[in-house]
């Protein structure tokens, strides 16, 4: 994405896309990490000459480095099952509660530091001299220099929100060597800049700066989201629903932790108490079920099927995996007592009601948790696209959900760099820019609030 800000202008251009796809190998499942790479230098020869350059991806995930610094081996996928079990390892040596007060960190069976966990007695783990989150591993090749962005790592569950630092309480007592990470980096820290190569494969001029920015995607999508004020809740959308809070400081507390919210770092200090939601992972695996139909008439469709009829719980651990998704759906629906969906549309229906039913609980959990009143919901990301999901989300939570932007991450992404190079100003400057900028839509809540009590009674 080619991002260009000036007074008063903000403007997105999508400049080359590529697929992401896992590969599944004997030992488990493994990112393409070189296709990634590849495709990163693909899209900065079709940016063309540019001022600078950021990279955010997902959380958790990795790439181990030896002595020389070369990759030994594709990253493993978080959805690979080899942490199943894991979590109840790490607690018997430091218990769940323990762990939330240091790290703030939702349980997540993929957590980094299960991941290290599992990984412990591995030949690659031995060898590794250094590890690398992925925006992190990406940056490295371009530039050749390595370093930890604050935001993404402290998804590893290794970081203390309240010093944003590495906990060494955690790591001493659970065995992670804090050796294996390069040094912190803040978003707007300089990141170095592109290698001669890189220059030369690319066709680009020299120098040109690599920025650290939130490099965790939902850190740079919050960043983007165009708020007025701090009485606001947030709701990321895509293969994952990030529901939550921008706060000062974390909730730590044992109702927090036993609401399975998050305390991430976030830009400027901030902390994003979060609640991970399934998402459109579970529309997405059902459209590749059902051979890819045209959204935009199964969502007409959905949207004329009788609402709250069936629905799931779109946080549970059973739909993580791939696969199946529309019989595993149906099940749950079956186990619970409800009427199984006959149709794509009425299980696209079931599934948009689930999440928004989601969306309901985690906000107004977090606003109990933080003790942080709202009075609207924004939904950024790719489901801001998805009319019928924003219009559901506001009357599940009878709130005003304002929906846009749709690139939140790249925005975020594009706005800490122009403020590292002195182009905008604070953090709600930005806000005001995305805000005058781009394409917003407000939705008003309607409709019968006791139905979505109702729905949520049946879950509960």
């Amino acid at each position: 994405m080619v991002g260009r800000v000036g007074p008063g202008s903000l403007e997105l251009t999508e400049a080359h896309r590529f697929p992401n796809r896992p590969v599944r190998l004997p030992e488990g499942l493994r990112w393409d990490v070189l296709a990634l790479y590849a495709g990163v230098l693909d899209g900065l020869r079709a940016a063309g000459e540019v001022d600078s350059v950021g990279i955010d991806s997902w959380a958790v995930d990795y790439g181990l480095l030896d002595a020389d610094g070369a990759l030994l081996g594709n990253p493993v996928h978080y959805r690979d099952p080899r942490t199943e079990g894991v979590a109840e390892q790490v607690w018997a040596t430091m218990p769940a509660a323990e762990l939330y007060a240091a790290t703030g960190i939702q349980y997540a069976p993929f957590n980094t530091l299960y991941q290290l966990t599992a990984a412990h007695s591995t030949a690659q783990l031995a060898a590794a001299q250094r590890l690398l989150l992925i925006p992190d591993l990406l940056t490295y090749w371009l530039t050749g220099e390595q370093g930890t962005e604050l935001t993404n790592a402290s998804t590893t569950q290794l970081v203390d929100p309240r010093t944003r630092d590495w906990s060494r309480e955690v790591a001493d007592r659970l065995g992670v060597d804090l050796d294996l990470f390069a040094p912190l980096r803040l978003p707007g820290d300089p990141a170095g800049g592109l290698r001669p190569k890189v220059l030369e494969e690319t066709g680009l001029t020299g120098p040109v700066p690599v920025t650290a920015v939130c490099s965790h995607d939902t850190a740079s999508a919050v960043a983007a989201v165009p708020a007025g004020n701090e009485r606001f809740a947030y709701i990321c959308t895509g293969t994952w629903s990030l529901a939550g809070l921008e706060l000062d400081a974390p909730v730590l507390t044992e109702e927090s932790r036993a609401a399975n919210f998050t305390n991430e770092l976030g830009l400027d200090g901030t902390v994003r108490h979060l609640r991970n939601i399934m998402g459109l992972w579970l529309l997405q695996e059902c459209l590749r079920a059902w051979g890819e139909p045209g959204l935009d008439g199964l969502l007409r469709e959905a949207a004329e099927a009788p609402g709250l009829r069936s629905v799931v719980d779109a946080g549970d651990a059973a739909f993580l995996a791939p696969g199946r998704m529309p019989e595993r759906i149906a099940a749950a629906c079956r186990d619970s007592g409800q009427p199984v969906p006959r149709s794509p549309a009425e299980t696209t229906r079931c599934i948009l009601d689930s999440l928004a039913l989601a969306h309901r609980r985690a906000v107004r959990e977090a606003q109990r948790l933080a003790d942080h009143p709202v009075d609207v919901v924004h939904i950024v990301g790719g489901g801001a696209r998805n009319a019928l999901l924003c219009r559901l989300t506001a009357d599940a939570c009878g709130l005003p959900v304002v929906a846009g932007p749709a690139e939140a991450a790249a925005l975020g992404n594009v706005l800490v760099q122009a403020r590292a190079h002195g182009l905008v100003g604070d953090r709600a400057g930005m806000r005001r820019l995305v805000a005058r900028t781009q394409p917003l839509t407000r939705y008003e809540p309607r409709g019968d609030a006791a139905a979505w009590r109702s729905a949520e009674a049946r879950l509960v």
